[in-house]
């Protein structure tokens, strides 16, 4: 029987406008005090430089703006944009959703024909090489996979706040209270990372689906598993890594120095 060629791509979703950043653009930013630092995004993708099995890299960026590709190229050192780096990494301008920059990327990538994509948030830099190789033998094996950690705290569902109210605003005075609507088995429920690995032929395809979806319906896929979950099937998790952390507000880069340290 003839084997099918294995070929892996990296998607690095960078294409956001960090509005809970204070819209300073997150994955620029140094993550160390020196002039030397790596950006966030520059870290990200140095992760992936080091795989050996990934080949092309494409990195989304800001739709908006007139340079977006050259904003991107500044955070990143000049040795990972030249000699092997400059056929590997390429730059596609994203959409108005994270889905839809990262069909973008894929779109691009459809013409490498790679057997196996791996999606990853550009906010999360101190994603380790081993487990971008876990990722990429789980996504041979069981054609999706996504890495995920065990919730620390018990989960609830509950009704919607009023307008007036937010979760995650203190000030939410007590009338506005929302109520809880199921009592979630902590056991049963994880916390989703990335890179998030696929086949590729049919995570294209997913998102070609989705694109369709969106047209008829007022809907948002929040990650890729779920896309594929929704047209195509099954997505097997694996444990991740608890130093693989998300920048979301200023604060998560204040532990940044001992983040890099153990992402080494």
């Amino acid at each position: 029987m003839r084997e099918t060629l294995i070929s892996v791509a990296a998607v690095i979703s960078a294409a956001g406008s960090s509005s809970r950043m204070g819209g300073v653009k997150k994955e620029y930013l140094p993550l160390g005090p020196t002039e030397n630092s790596l950006t966030v995004l520059g870290a990200a993708l140095s992760a992936f430089l080091c795989c050996p099995r990934i080949g092309p890299i494409v990195i989304t960026v800001p739709p908006d703006s007139e340079n977006g590709e050259a904003a991107a190229r500044a955070c990143l050192p000049a040795e990972f944009l030249h000699g092997e780096g400059q056929n590997r990494i390429l730059f596609v301008p994203g959409g108005p959703s994270r889905r839809s920059s990262v069909h973008n990327a894929l779109s691009l990538l459809e013409k490498y024909h790679p057997s196996h994509v791996l999606i990853h948030d550009g906010a999360r830099p101190w994603i380790k090489p081993a487990l971008i190789e876990r990722i990429i033998d789980a996504a041979i094996r069981y054609g999706a996979v996504i890495p995920a950690l065990p919730l620390l705290e018990t989960p609830k569902e509950f009704s919607g706040f009023p307008e007036t109210a937010n979760i995650q605003s203190a000030d939410t005075r007590p009338e506005e209270a929302a109520f809880i609507t199921r009592h979630l088995k902590r056991s049963r429920i994880c916390s989703a990372q990335t890179p998030q690995g696929f086949s590729f032929p049919e995570i294209l395809i997913a998102h070609e689906k989705a694109v369709e979806r969106e047209d008829r319906e007022n809907i948002d896929y929040t990650d890729d598993a779920e896309v594929w979950g929704e047209f195509i099937g099954q997505v097997a998790v694996i444990p991740g890594d608890p130093a693989n952390r998300k920048i979301t507000y200023p604060e998560d880069l204040v532990n940044a120095e001992f983040g890099i340290r153990n992402s080494e």
